[in-house]
């Protein structure tokens, strides 16, 4: 029996459905809070317990996520029984090994492009796939196997994919990388492991890597695979798709903003490598449904409610603009809570000039993650809230105040699950 110590962690949640989809007996242990991964581990009848030593018996395999602490009462206990164990990186590369995996790498979009492709190979080829939303399905007679591949910590250099995907390269955990230089030496060593390679070229980072077997898409001409004439509207986006210089397809897509053409450029290019039919991949990239906690939307009255995973500055950037990409004619409300300290106080300016693109910016407490208040006691929500114009703190006594945008857009933006203010927004709104 395996036992997932920290089960309710998306990707460990994922990781435990595809396990037992597969035929392995599957359990878990977790914090009493509930939260959405929840969903998938009930549906598959995976039992999950309350942390508690006795959970922990011998000759169990231990998968241990990696915001465990060593001070885990479960994790010490499987030390002293000398138990096997696995940390979450090192379970999924000794998964994988069978099957021609594809890795989706990459500082922003990584799990939404792990989604969309999943969803295309799934329903064309079959393909098992981990995606970061809490998401894991697996089918022992599919060959192919999409992941998603974090560069924190260099966790990703656990895999050995047939295929890897960058999406981009920036700098960010800056807890744990010195600088952009120490990022791009990760994102080498780990291109270094994949067979074939699938990266946006318009990223001068990327660009920099001594990269083999490798195709290019983006936008501009110095690609392998570019969208060209692309049309923006209000219910989606249209663009042609050039591969080698030769026109390959005209794709009409339910997508809003840029990035989301070049998701589903890595998509298309891995499709293509898989000889997959071109009106095949249309059909399946206009019925994607979108993963949990990116641009996920709902129509409350006259209002609009998104929630998003953004948390970065350059993320921030292309979620607002895909939303005034969709509503033109509607006010941008952006309820946005930074996540860790260290990310905060870095990107302090950056995180300001793409919220003042909104309308209107209200800022939760910092959600501090993996760090203490304590080691940052000069890095709070009000610096950030001092360099945007009209911005304001947010919490639930003020939540009130977002009444008086009503016909507005309102986004929820950052790595916690912000769903629990959302859902008393909606009762406010209704």
């Amino acid at each position: 029996m395996y036992h997932f110590i920290g089960i309710k962690g998306a990707g460990m949640s994922a990781l435990a459905q595809i396990m037992k989809t597969l035929g392995y007996v599957v359990q878990g242990s977790d914090v009493e809070k509930s939260f959405f991964t929840e969903i998938g581990l009930i549906e598959k009848n995976i039992p999950f317990f309350i942390y508690n030593k006795d959970n922990i018996k011998k000759d169990m395999l231990i998968v241990v996520g990696n915001s465990i602490k060593e001070d885990n009462e479960e994790l010490i206990k499987s030390k002293n029984l000398n138990l096997k164990i696995f940390t979450y990186q090192e379970m999924i590369g000794s998964l994988i090994k069978d099957y021609k995996s594809i890795a989706v790498s990459g500082c922003h979009g990584k799990t939404t492009t792990t989604g969309m492709l999943a969803h295309v190979l799934n329903n064309t080829v079959g393909a098992n796939y981990l995606i970061g939303d809490g998401t894991g399905n697996a089918n022992i007679k599919n060959n192919l196997f999409v992941l998603e591949a974090c560069e924190y910590q260099r966790h990703f250099l656990s895999y050995y994919p047939y295929y890897i995907i960058i999406t981009n390269i920036d700098l960010d955990h800056v807890d744990y990388f010195k600088d952009i230089e120490d990022v791009k030496s990760a994102y080498q060593e780990f291109s270094n492991q994949g067979q074939k390679l699938i990266v946006w070229g318009d990223d001068q980072n990327i660009r920099d890597l001594n990269l083999s077997n490798v195709l290019y898409y983006g936008f501009k001409e110095s690609n392998d695979i570019i969208a060209k004439n692309i049309h923006y509207t209000n219910s989606g986006t249209k663009f042609d798709v050039y591969i080698k210089g030769e026109f390959y397809d005209h794709f009409i897509l339910p997508f809003f903003g840029e990035h989301l053409i070049l998701n589903s450029l890595a998509v298309i290019t891995v499709c293509y490598l898989e000889n997959i039919e071109k009106d095949q991949i249309q059909k399946q990239l206009q019925t994607y449904p979108g993963v949990k906690r990116r641009f996920s939307e709902e129509i409350v009255k006259n209002s609009i409610i998104i929630d998003d995973y953004a948390h970065h500055p350059t993320e921030i950037k292309v979620t607002l603009a895909a939303a005034k990409q969709k509503y033109p004619d509607k006010k941008i409300i952006t309820i946005f809570q930074p996540h860790t300290f260290s990310r905060t106080a870095n990107f302090l300016n950056d995180f300001a000039n793409e919220l003042k693109i909104a309308d209107k910016a209200y800022i939760l407490d910092i959600h501090q993650a993996r760090e203490k208040q304590e080691d940052y006691p000069d890095v709070t929500s009000n610096n950030l809230i001092k360099l945007i114009p009209n911005a304001e703190i947010m919490n639930e006594e003020k939540l009130k105040d977002l009444k008086k945008y009503e016909n507005g857009v309102f986004l929820f933006i950052g790595a916690n699950d912000l769903r629990p203010l959302e859902n008393k927004l909606k009762i406010l709104l209704q």
